[in-house]
Parts: C-alpha cells; structure tokens; sequence
C-alpha cells in the first residue's frame, strides 16, 4: 500500500483514464453490492499535483455490505490489508501488473469515504487552494523523501483547513486529525 519512498509528481493527464480502465475492470464484480466507485486523493484533481498512485473507494450502502464486497475483490487478486487505523475504510493491495493504485471500500456517510470526497471536491472548485496543497506536497516530498509519516504530518494543518471549509464538523474533524497526526 505505502511506498517506502515519498515521490509527488506534476498532474498527469492519464490518471483519469486509468481510473477508468481500473473502475471498468472492478465494477462488474461489485455492481450489485456496491453504489459507485470514486476517484479520490489527489490524483482526481486536475492539474494538482501528487504521489502518482491512482486512488479509488469503492462506496456500500452499509456496514452489512463490506464483506462481500472483500470477497469480491478477492476474486480479482486484491489483497484485505484491513482498515490501516481508518474506520469505515478497508483498504487493498492491488495485483501485479495493473497501473499503481490503491482500493478502498466504504460505507456510504461513513468518514472513511465523507474525508476523501470532501477534499477531492473543495480542491476541484478552488484551483487556488489545490495549487498551494500541490505544492506543499511538493516540498514536503524533497523534505521526507523516505519518511512516509512526516510527509502525512506535514499536510495535516492544511487538509484540516479544507476540510474545515467544506463543513466537516468538529467530531469528524478531530478523528481525521488522530488519524494523521497517530495522537
């Protein structure tokens, strides 16, 4: 899931199409446990710039829902890793061979997946704030080449601003800052 080495690259303009490509291979074994699947993180952003990692949730009515859709995944070659410390949020190893990217499952309103949609959307209609996020990473990138956790903690303060703008609310705010910061 994480590499070991932090890289933040210029906005690549066939990160959507590989979400495409990514999200027609899956959706056929989830369609009928599963609402959508969304692009999230900072490569569903055009023209900012991010860790070139493709990153999709795949989005369940429920609670009740999610272990099926693991098992589903499985089918595929995906690999549980469990909720890495995010509840509500089942992240995957994905197979060899496909293009690098990351699978979550989530249940719809759950923090899991409200964090990632509220970024992704607040930086789509305020090129100005995903421009600073952008190159925030950037340095932050240079700063920690190989420490993934800094990194993490270095654009902590700013995603909690977003996050605070796009009406996040104090509770979610605060499991999303524990999350970040490992307090």
């Amino acid at each position: 899931m994480a590499d070991a080495r932090v890289v933040v690259t210029d906005y690549d303009s066939e990160w959507p199409r590989t979400f495409a490509a990514l999200r027609d291979r899956i959706w056929p074994v989830v369609a009928d446990v599963a609402l959508r699947i969304e692009h999230v993180g900072s490569t569903s952003v055009r023209g900012l710039a991010a860790k070139p990692i493709v990153d999709m949730t795949v989005v369940v009515p429920s609670r009740k829902e999610v272990p099926l859709a693991i098992e589903r995944l499985a089918t595929l070659g995906y690999t549980h890793l469990g909720n890495l410390d995010i509840e509500d949020r089942e992240a995957f190893s994905n197979p060899a061979g496909l293009p690098r990217h990351n699978v979550y499952v989530c249940p719809v309103g759950t923090i899991g997946v409200v964090n990632q949609l509220a970024v992704r959307d607040y930086l789509r209609a305020h090129p100005d704030v995903a421009a600073r996020y952008g190159a925030l990473k950037k340095t932050l990138a240079a700063q920690f080449p190989n420490d993934i956790e800094s990194y993490v903690f270095g654009k902590t303060d700013l995603v909690l601003e977003i996050l605070r703008a796009a009406g996040l609310s104090a509770d979610q705010l605060a499991a999303i800052e524990r999350v970040n910061r490992r307090t």
